[in-house]
C-alpha cells in the first residue's frame, strides 16, 4: 500500500528492442518493470517510460536523459546477451561514472539456479551523478527473480535479491529514501540508517 508520508521518487524505465519498439511484438519489459516496482515500493512513484531500438548510442541518450530528469534510479531490461544487436552494457557503461559490479554478478547467481546460460548474461549497473542504472533481463519472469531473489515455499529468503540492496544504494549517493513492501523484497540497511517507519 502506498503511503503519502513515503519520500516521492522518479523511475526510469527503459526496454530494449528493436522488434517491439517497431511495433512487430508488444512489449513486455515496461509493464513488468512498472507492476513489479508498484508492488514493491511504498513510495509514490512517477515513472519515466521509455521503449528504444537497440542502437548504443540511442540507448546512453536516454539514459543520460533521464537522469537529467531527476530519475534516482533507471532499470533497464533487454539488450544484455552475447547477441551483435545486444549493446545495452556498453551503452551503460559509456554513461557510468562509477561502476556497480555486484548487482551483476548477483543477478547472474539467481539466474544461475534456473538455467546455465546465465553465464552468457553481461548485466551491468552504474552510477551516474546521484542516480543508479541497472541492466535486468529481458524475460519478466527473470526480472522479477533477479529483483525479489529466491524464496523457500514457506516464504524465507533463501538467495538475496538485488533490490534488497537498491533503497541504500540510493541513500548512499543522496537520493529519496525508498520504503519497501517486506512481503516482496525487505530493504537491508545498517540500523544507522534505518528511518522510523512511516504509518
Amino acid at each position: 500500500m502506498t503511503s503519502n508520508a513515503c519520500d516521492p521518487v522518479r523511475i526510469g524505465i527503459v526496454s530494449i528492442s528493436d522488434r517491439a519498439s517497431s511495433g512487430v511484438y508488444e512489449d513486455k519489459g515496461l509493464p513488468a518493470l512498472q507492476e513489479w516496482l508498484q508492488r514493491a515500493l511504498r513510495n509514490p512513484i512517477d515513472f519515466a517510460p521509455r521503449l528504444i531500438p537497440d542502437e548504443q548510442a540511442a540507448i546512453s541518450a536516454a539514459l543520460i536523459e533521464l537522469v537529467d530528469a531527476g530519475c534516482s534510479l533507471v532499470l533497464t531490461t533487454g539488450g544484455t546477451g552475447p547477441a551483435l544487436r545486444d549493446v545495452t552494457p556498453e551503452a551503460t557503461l559509456a554513461v557510468a561514472h562509477k561502476e556497480m559490479p555486484g548487482f551483476g554478478e548477483q543477478m547472474r547467481q539467481i539466474s544461475l539456479r534456473f538455467v546455465p546460460t546465465a553465464i552468457l548474461s553481461r548485466q551491468v549497473a552504474v552510477i551516474r551523478d546521484r542516480s543508479l542504472i541497472i541492466n535486468l533481463p529481458g524475460q519478466p519472469k527473470s526480472i522479477a527473480e533477479t529483483l525479489e531473489g529466491l524464496k523457500a515455499p514457506d516464504g524465507t529468503q533463501m538467495v538475496p535479491g538485488i533490490f534488497a540492496a537498491v533503497p541504500y544504494c540510493i541513500d548512499l549517493i543522496g537520493g529519496p529514501y525508498l520504503e519497501t513492501d517486506e512481503a516482496v523484497c525487505k530493504a537491508f540497511r545498517p540500523k544507522s540508517a534505518i528511518r522510523p517507519p512511516t504509518p
